[in-house]
């Protein structure tokens, strides 16, 4: 039983599909009904089973609702993927408080509460439970008109340390997934014919990742049994990018 907010987005729908061809009974969590219905029939034409639940990831009170209605519905939470982001693509001095606040809010407070409130729930059941935050490559390294994002992902990062750390004797693991240059919504508007060419010359693979590549990495760090022993690390997924960059 696998719950991904920001389900609705390209790379969340893209984990939705893997979690539900690996078997799970997916949650899609986002803020488009359409889009959300869109994702759950596409999973059932392909033979998996899903459910769009509406959530605000910006509401502490939504976040908890959506664990109380599925637990609910369908009895526990064995998965919980955090995947809602938003970005601010302007130059640093011109980023207002409010989109900062917004992407702080949407990108590392929205993870923080699904952590806090997921986790007790998972740690109640004998057999625990796994949470996967997203971060990115920006957690680490830094790059141009993502100032208020890259910030974000790098505490994304620190948070699911912490937490890991906080449950690793109640069987939950907690892990990030950092993706590299995967084209999205909230990255479109930065990538200009230069950026890209910047992008590519680091890129040892010389090419955008495709949302499906992220699934290998996610059903390693989910899985019961295959990703035991693993928590409290993060998983690059970026063509070579970070490794060609350190």
């Amino acid at each position: 039983m696998a719950v991904v907010i920001g389900g609705t987005g390209v790379l969340g729908g893209s984990l939705c599909d893997g979690l539900a061809q690996a078997g799970a009974f997916v949650v899609v969590a986002g803020r488009s009904g359409a889009r959300g219905a869109g994702r759950v029939d596409a999973i059932g034409k392909a033979g998996g089973k899903a459910a769009y639940s509406e959530v605000d990831v910006t509401s502490r009170e939504s976040i908890r609702s959506l664990l109380d209605s599925t637990v609910q519905t369908r009895g526990r939470v064995d998965i919980l993927v955090n995947c809602a982001g938003v970005n601010s693509a302007v130059p640093y001095e011109q980023i207002a408080d409010e989109d900062w606040d917004r992407v702080i809010n949407t990108n590392l407070k929205a993870t923080h509460w699904g952590c806090q409130i997921f986790a007790p729930h998972m740690a109640g059941q004998p057999d625990g439970g796994s949470i996967l935050n997203i971060g990115s490559v920006t957690s680490h390294l830094p790059l141009s008109r993502v100032f208020a994002y890259s910030a974000s992902k790098a505490a994304v990062v620190s948070l699911s340390k912490n937490v890991a750390r906080e449950y690793a004797t109640r069987n939950v693991r907690v892990n990030t997934l950092c993706p590299g240059f995967f084209p999205a919504e909230q990255n479109r508007k930065i990538l200009d014919k230069e950026r890209v060419e910047n992008i590519m010359r680091q890129t040892p693979m010389a090419r955008f990742g495709e949302p499906p590549e992220l699934i290998g990495a996610m059903l390693l760090l989910v899985s019961r049994k295959a990703g035991s022993f693993i928590t409290g690390t993060e998983i690059y997924v970026d063509g070579g990018f970070t490794g060609n960059r350190f």
